[in-house]
């Protein structure tokens, strides 16, 4: 069993940085996939990263890569999302999301451990 739980997320003008964190419960967390999806008003749950736990390999939708970079740091049960040069059109909530699959997925179907999200606003 694995509990989420995000922080991390305000407020922000364009351009600007955030780094969300996602720390985890439970002894076995080192060996889960974890993830970043976003959700914005009115629309459907995005992939944004994922990182793997063998070889830490992470993963990006092409709309953020070159600004956001997925880390994790397992002796603190952690994982982050730097979160560079801000658009608007970031604004979302951001969920964490693990699973003790082998590799990164971008279906938010393969994850079966979700946070309660945060909400990362970008003002223009």
């Amino acid at each position: 069993q694995v509990q989420l739980v995000e922080s991390g997320g305000g407020l922000v003008q364009a351009g600007g940085s955030l780094r969300l964190s996602c720390a985890a419960s439970g002894r076995t967390f080192s060996r889960y996939v974890v993830a970043w999806f976003r959700q914005a008003p009115g629309k459907e749950r995005d992939f944004v990263a994922a990182i793997n736990w063998s070889d830490q390999a992470p993963s990006y939708e092409n709309f953020v890569k070159g600004r956001f970079t997925i880390s994790r740091e397992n002796a603190k049960s952690t994982v982050y999302l730097q979160m560079n040069s801000l658009k608007p059109e970031d604004t979302a909530v951001y969920y964490c999301a693990a699973s003790p699959r082998v590799g990164a997925s971008k279906s938010q179907y393969d994850y079966g451990y979700w946070g309660q999200g945060t909400q990362v606003t970008v003002s223009s």
